[in-house]
């Protein structure tokens, strides 16, 4: 059973929702129309060169935009990581909305976890004019799972941590604590690699890939509903069977230098684009 229940049939969430998915978004494309405070964010001096290189896979302009977002939004980050998008978020958030990135547990964490903590927390030290607003909440169920105050959040995104939540085995956590923190109406946004609909799935995600039907049945099940779905991250050079699974690929390039000119040819993952209301 859901831990949370679904609306029922008559609600305008689950009306537009499936008026939405029938229409089925095309890939979006930046233009004159698109918010050029988010273009400015995106194109800012304060990202590094590294990050910023990666832009053609991950698109973070037309990605956001897609999702509908607007500066004056409350918005978490489900593990920020490294702060890949926090580059973007919390200088275009800043002085209208309001950006918690839900990472890792600092304090009572893994050493890893205590690591990682650490050096998210040390850059947005480093840039307070672009990150003293940020508001750093822990992810790590199931002791703690308050990564926004209840019902606040306008928008909530996960970029490729799916395939984490399986391998430890507290996604239905994860979800439920994305379901409390969003309004009625509130949006979740959901990046992950997409695996082959031929193989079965893992239920520990171990290739690094999920597919696209049983990342929808699971976010549905912690009472979501998908709306639309997008098709601007996909890579058809993927084919999603490799040595190291996802992790062949650029940028980690597991293998290191073997067969590197041809990982690098195909470029990053085949990713799915998957928005989903409450």
């Amino acid at each position: 059973m859901p831990p949370f229940p679904h609306y029922n049939k008559g609600s305008i969430f689950v009306t537009l929702g499936f008026t939405l998915l029938a229409m089925l978004s095309a890939p979006a494309i930046a233009n004159d129309s698109t918010d050029a405070k988010l273009q400015q964010a995106v194109a800012g001096d304060h990202r590094s060169e590294k990050n910023s290189a990666r832009d053609p896979y991950r698109k973070p302009l037309e990605t956001l935009s897609w999702l509908g977002i607007k500066d004056d939004m409350s918005v978490v980050e489900i593990t920020p990581g490294g702060g890949w998008y926090t580059e973007i978020l919390a200088p275009y958030l800043k002085d209208n909305g309001s950006y918690y990135a839900a990472g890792f547990d600092g304090e009572d964490g893994a050493n890893w976890a205590k690591r990682a903590a650490k050096r998210f927390n040390d850059k947005l030290a480093a840039d307070p004019a672009n990150y003293d607003k940020v508001n750093v909440t822990v992810l790590a169920p199931p002791s703690k799972s308050n990564i926004a105050p209840a019902g606040s959040a306008d928008m909530v995104l996960t970029f490729r941590n799916v395939h984490n939540w399986m391998s430890a085995g507290n996604a239905d956590a994860v979800l439920a604590a994305m379901y409390t923190a969003l309004k009625p109406g509130g949006t979740l946004g959901v990046v992950e690699h997409r695996g082959n609909p031929a193989v079965k799935q893992n239920s520990k995600a171990k290739s690094g890939y999920v597919n696209e039907a049983y990342t929808i049945a699971m976010v549905e099940k912690a009472g979501f509903k998908l709306v639309a779905k997008s098709e601007l991250l996909a890579n058809s050079k993927d084919n999603r069977n490799h040595p190291k699974g996802v992790w062949t690929l650029p940028p980690r390039l597991k293998l290191g230098n073997k067969d590197k000119e041809k990982y690098l040819a195909i470029g990053e993952s085949d990713r799915m684009l998957l928005k989903f209301v409450k």
